[in-house]
């Protein structure tokens, strides 16, 4: 797009939306651009901070009618920067937060700039609650599209499994519902092949029953690393659908590397302390504890870790199980990682997510495993040392791991092991794209390969 195009479609967009528009000369444009990860720095067109589902629709067709590139924006918090474009119209949902609860219903509808905090806080009000990731600031809708780990995930499955449908608006402008009882193939496309169909406006959420959790954060010191990794894998190897447990290494009092354990127990309260006196005795506690807490306040522990403005780069790996080899590359790497402020963390996926057939949506790994993150944050500056990092640790750890890797961690030059992570499901996966998407318009904020 040239400059002259560029000047037209904000122009254009500027007279047509309700919401804020900004391009490259204006006040507020650097603000605007910014997203979670401060190492990107993209320069879009145009952004537009859409003021409703109709502001959204139409800025869509301005940028197409322009031939103007487009990325779409919820949470932001996309660590490979997909929600800008350079020279793009960004469609900006952040303004599109609100969230309504039916208690009666035991369902939640979240617009689509929601983050995880907006639905959790409400439903909580009301005893409910539903599966989402462990960071409160990051998009309930993108987190949820390519699957949504998190310590609920034994009991009430991924995120995507409480998704009961969504508003899609398609590229070509028009508005669908994708549920069970209308668009099934849409519907099931996007509970796990994320971004790449439609941009959800609105979405409805399945809620439970679900009062204090009982859970928190013990660190134990990184010279017991290996004999409290091995006997995290045993007792998690029987644990019920009810607790889940991440675990890793993130930086300790001293400042050092520690190991880390993060249960979330759901079930009886009476019955959690029992269930969980085995975690604590794996090492010497030096730091933290457990307790009853609200969920919501139970996913602010990663917080400080997921601060908006750092650096950062991320890898991932899937693992069939926590081999001694992997123990010992995530010990190793928590002693050279090249900042404090990085992290390890090993997510558990068992219970009700494995209860689903592999065909049943399009994310497709349904066996019990682990979902390994490395996650290398930094101030500023240099990039290389982190990046490397990351690449070291993720190569160490592909002996033994599974095919393909988590997509929503996956970055852009990662399409094959993106088709692998999709398995049988790519072939009709790719079909729906070409469905909904004949044109490729999503393809720059997509994980999906081509």
């Amino acid at each position: 797009m040239t400059q002259t195009t560029s000047s037209e479609v904000g122009a254009r967009v500027r007279a047509a939306v309700r919401g804020r528009v900004w391009q490259p000369d204006d006040d507020g444009y650097d603000d605007a651009r910014r997203v979670w990860n401060g190492a990107v720095d993209r320069r879009p067109a145009v952004v537009v901070r859409c003021a409703d589902a109709e502001d959204v629709r139409t800025a869509l067709l301005v940028a197409r009618e322009c031939d103007a590139p487009l990325s779409v924006r919820g949470g932001g918090h996309d660590w490979a920067g997909r929600a800008l474009g350079d020279g793009a119209v960004v469609l900006d949902l952040s303004a599109l937060r609100d969230v309504q609860v039916d208690p009666r219903a035991g369902v939640a509808v979240a617009q689509g700039g929601a983050l995880v905090a907006d639905v959790v806080d409400p439903a909580a009000a009301h005893g409910l609650g539903t599966a989402t990731a462990v960071v409160r600031t990051v998009g309930m809708a993108g987190m949820t599209l390519a699957g949504g780990y998190g310590g609920l995930a034994g009991r009430f499955g991924l995120a995507l499994d409480n998704l009961i449908s969504a508003d899609v608006l398609l590229p070509d402008g028009t508005r669908v519902v994708a549920g069970p009882d209308g668009d099934p193939e849409l519907f099931w496309a996007l509970r796990g092949g994320g971004a790449n169909f439609g941009i959800v406006t609105a979405a409805r959420y399945r809620l439970h029953p679900l009062g204090p959790v009982l859970g928190g954060m013990v660190l134990f010191p990184q010279q017991q690393a290996v004999q409290v990794l091995r006997g995290y894998r045993d007792l998690i190897a029987m644990a019920p659908d009810e607790l889940t447990v991440m675990a890793g290494f993130v930086a300790g009092p001293t400042g050092e590397a520690a190991v880390f354990l993060a249960p979330t127990w759901s079930g009886d309260p009476v019955a959690g302390d029992t269930v969980l006196a085995p975690f604590l005795r794996l090492g010497t506690v030096v730091a933290g504890g457990i307790g009853p807490l609200p969920y919501g306040d139970l996913i602010r522990m990663f917080e400080q870790g997921a601060r908006p403005g750092q650096h950062y780069t991320l890898g991932t790996r899937w693992l069939p199980t926590l081999s001694d080899h992997a123990i010992q590359v995530l010990a190793e790497a928590a002693s050279t990682w090249s900042s404090a402020s990085s992290l390890l963390a090993l997510h558990h996926f068992h219970g009700a997510a494995t209860r689903v057939a592999p065909d049943a949506t399009a994310f497709a790994l349904r066996s019990e495993h682990l979902l390994a993150e490395v996650i290398a944050a930094w101030p500023g500056g240099d990039p290389t040392p982190h990046r490397a990092w990351v690449e070291r640790v993720t190569d160490a750890l592909a002996p033994g791991a599974l095919p393909g890797g988590y997509p929503n961690i996956l970055g852009p030059d990662d399409a094959e092991r993106a088709r692998l992570a999709f398995g049988a499901n790519a072939d009709r996966l790719l079909a729906a794209k070409r469905r909904y998407d004949p044109d490729g318009v999503l393809t720059a904020i997509a994980s999906l390969p081509t």
